[in-house]
C-alpha cells in the first residue's frame, strides 16, 4: 500500500468508528445513512486486507538486502583464500623460472597473467573492505547518534543495535501506544522526531517499520486480529515519520508480524512485553550491493 492509501485506510476507519458511535448514540439513522455506513466499512475492510497482504513483499526485501550483506562477507572471504593461493602458485612458478628461465618461455607468459590476477584480486579485496568498513562505521555512528540523543528514561523503552550491517531500533509498544490501540500516544512524538532525524540525516539508507504483537487474541472494532493490530501500528508510525517529521516516504516501508515473530516466551507477563514492539529496521539500498557483486574480477581459471 502507498503512503497515500496508508493515510485514506486510517481515515476511512476512523470515520467508519465515528458513524458506529454515533449510530448507538442517537440510535435513529436513515436507511441511506446506514447503507453509506456499511459501505465505508467494507472499503475498511479491504484496504485493510491490502495493506496485510502487502506485508510479505516488504519482508522479502528486508530479507534480501541481509542476504547481500551476508553475500559480501562471504565473497570478501573467498577471495581473500583466492589470494592466498595465487600467491602460492606464484611463487611455485617464480621457483621453477629461476630453474629453467631459458627453456620455458611459456611460464613466463602464465607469471604474468597470474600477477595481473593477483593485482585484479587485491584491488577488488581492498574495495570490498573499504565498503564494508564505510558501511560498519556509518551504522555505528548512527547507533552513537541515536543513543546520544536519547535520554536515560527513553533508552529504557528503545533498544539500539546492529546485526549483520542492520540497524535495528525496537521500541516497546506502552511508550508508542495506546493500550490495544494503534494511535501513538504524545509522550512518544519526541523519541520518534530524535529517530526521525537520524533517519533524514542517512539519506543512503531504506526503512522498514515493522509491528508486532504477543499472542493475546484481541477484540476491538475493525481490528479482526493480532495482524491487523500490528500492520495498523507499522502504518501509524510511517505515516507520522513522513507528516509530522518530514521523512521522505519514498524511503519508508510498513509490515506487520503478528504475534509470528516472538524474541521472547509468551507464557510471562515480562515476555508478553517484549514480544509486544515495534521495530525500525535501517538497510542499506539494496543496488550498492549489486553494483559491488557486478565488478567482481574475471579470471581465466588457471
Amino acid at each position: 500500500m502507498t503512503m497515500r492509501k496508508s493515510m485514506t485506510f486510517i481515515t476511512a476507519a476512523v470515520a467508519a468508528k465515528l458513524l458506529v458511535v454515533a449510530l448507538v448514540f442517537t440510535s435513529c439513522v436513515s436507511k441511506k445513512q446506514f447503507v453509506n455506513l456499511q459501505k465505508d466499512y467494507a472499503t475498511v475492510q479491504s484496504e485493510l486486507a491490502t495493506l496485510q497482504s502487502q506485508h510479505s513483499r516488504t519482508l522479502a526485501e528486508l530479507a534480501g538486502a541481509q542476504a547481500e550483506v551476508k553475500s559480501l562477507d562471504k565473497m570478501l572471504d573467498e577471495e581473500k583464500r583466492r589470494n592466498a593461493e595465487l600467491k602460492e602458485m606464484y611463487d611455485k612458478l617464480n621457483n621453477s623460472l629461476n630453474s629453467s628461465l631459458s627453456q620455458n618461455s611459456q611460464s613466463s607468459i602464465n607469471i604474468s597473467k597470474l600477477v595481473d590476477e593477483i593485482n585484479a584480486s587485491n584491488a577488488y579485496i581492498k574495495h570490498l573492505v573499504e565498503v564494508k568498513s564505510k558501511s560498519d562505521s556509518l551504522n555505528l555512528a548512527l547507533t552513537n547518534k541515536l543513543t546520544r540523543s536519547l535520554t536515560r528514561d527513553e533508552l529504557s523503552e528503545v533498544d539500539v543495535k546492529v546485526l549483520k550491517g542492520v540497524v535495528y531500533i525496537s521500541l516497546a509498544d506502552n511508550m508508542l501506544y495506546k493500550s490495544g490501540s494503534y494511535e501513538i500516544n504524545d509522550r512518544a512524538g519526541q523519541t520518534l522526531s530524535k529517530i526521525a532525524k537520524i533517519i533524514t540525516d542517512y539519506k543512503d539508507y531504506e526503512v522498514l517499520i515493522e509491528g508486532n504483537t504477543d499472542n493475546v487474541p484481541i477484540n476491538r472494532t475493525n481490528i479482526r486480529n493480532n495482524w491487523d493490530l500490528s500492520a495498523l501500528r507499522a502504518s501509524s508510525v510511517v505515516q507520522a515519520l513522513q507528516n509530522k517529521y518530514g521523512v521522505d516516504p519514498k524511503r519508508l516501508s510498513a509490515a506487520g508480524r503478528g504475534e509470528y515473530n516472538p524474541i521472547a516466551t509468551n507464557d510471562t507477563e515480562l515476555g508478553r512485553q517484549r514480544n509486544r514492539r515495534t521495530q525500525i529496521i535501517i538497510t542499506p539500498k539494496l543496488d550498492q550491493f549489486m553494483e559491488l557483486i557486478d565488478k567482481a574480477p574475471e579470471t581465466d581459471g588457471q
